[in-house]
């Protein structure tokens, strides 16, 4: 694929995309089920619990799925494969269904808390964004899934005294800035918490070693992702001040691309998803830090350079998720101008 190094997603490569996320969204087996069973009646089929997001190996991944769906779908209206996206999420996303997963969460507050919990309410923000009437009728069928996320973390949090820094789905800050778009939009009381917790955790967090990174399956960056919600909690002045204490000093040579050695291998294929979130938040940070934004931007393309071209055709432990954070890059911030 050629591609600059802001990379341009064209409507034929949204179109791959599309095609794959709907093929991910269907595609049950191999799958990787959570369950804590308290009695054999809790040994049940995958799908029966999760009759709408039982795809995409696993239930986050499947939120993901369906979410790169739904960006694409609102940012190139008419593609080829558009038809048949509508026709199997108007199939699997259905009120009956979204009531039996809303359930699930309900009973089983610890289930993908927090990384899961984050995409979902990214996609009812995404969906809320939708003109189509699809994407209305999408929306209000999931919004009783959300408001029990919503529920799940105003009683979590309060609880979270040490936020989780690490480079995979425990991650606390990723999280939280996945959900901030619709609790900030949607959930006053809920955005508060975000920004109080946030501050306890990281406002005091200066020089951030980015030497120490990466793990050998991460696919965040915990430095980067935790400069990525400071800013969406801070004031620009208040960010501005923070953020230049807490990235290494300039020209420094601290963050290059990781080297994936088998795709084929769940937990090393994760770095290709590391290459591509980061260069996700080195966007983030380069639309908003104006002096270090050359900078920035020329790590974000070697990032990019490194991993965009598995997103599709590669093995499935890259191409089942991985689509979710090259739309990140390509569509946020919607409106940076580098």
């Amino acid at each position: 694929m050629n591609h600059t190094p802001d990379f341009v997603l064209t409507p034929e490569i949204a179109n791959d995309w599309l095609t794959q996320a709907v093929e991910n969204i269907q595609q049950e087996y191999p799958h990787l089920p959570w369950i804590v069973a308290e009695s054999a009646n809790d040994y049940v089929m995958h799908r029966e619990s999760h009759p709408t997001f039982f795809g995409s190996l696993d239930w986050h991944s499947c939120v993901e799925m369906y979410w790169v769906a739904a960006r694409i779908m609102r940012l190139f209206p008419g593609l080829p494969a558009e038809n048949e996206a509508v026709a199997i999420i108007n199939e699997l996303l259905t009120p009956t269904n979204i009531a039996q997963e809303a359930r699930f969460i309900a009973d089983h507050p610890g289930f993908e808390r927090p990384y899961g919990w984050g995409w979902l309410l990214q996609l009812q923000h995404e969906l809320g964004r939708g003109m189509s009437p699809e994407a209305r009728r999408w929306s209000e069928t999931l919004r009783p899934l959300s408001q029990q996320v919503v529920a799940n973390f105003s009683q979590w949090l309060p609880k979270l005294t040490y936020a989780q820094r690490i480079g995979m789905h425990t991650n606390t800050a990723f999280a939280l800035t996945l959900s901030w778009p619709e609790v900030s939009s949607n959930h006053p009381d809920l955005a508060a918490l975000f920004a109080d917790r946030a501050r306890f955790w990281f406002l005091d967090d200066v020089h951030y070693p980015f030497s120490y990174e990466p793990s050998g399956a991460d696919f965040l960056s915990a430095g980067l992702c935790e400069a990525v919600l400071m800013q969406r909690v801070m004031t620009g002045d208040e960010f501005g001040t923070w953020i230049q204490s807490f990235l290494p000093t300039p020209g420094a040579h601290w963050l290059v691309p990781a080297i994936i050695s088998d795709e084929s291998d769940g937990q090393l294929a994760h770095l290709h998803g590391l290459n591509l979130s980061r260069a996700w938040a080195l966007g983030e940070l380069a639309a908003v830090v104006p002096n270090r934004r050359e900078e920035l931007q020329r790590l974000r393309a070697a990032h990019i350079d490194a991993s965009i071209d598995v997103v599709t055709g590669s093995h499935y432990m890259v191409s089942h998720w991985v689509a979710a954070y090259a739309l990140l890059l390509a569509t946020e911030p919607e409106n940076a101008t580098y």
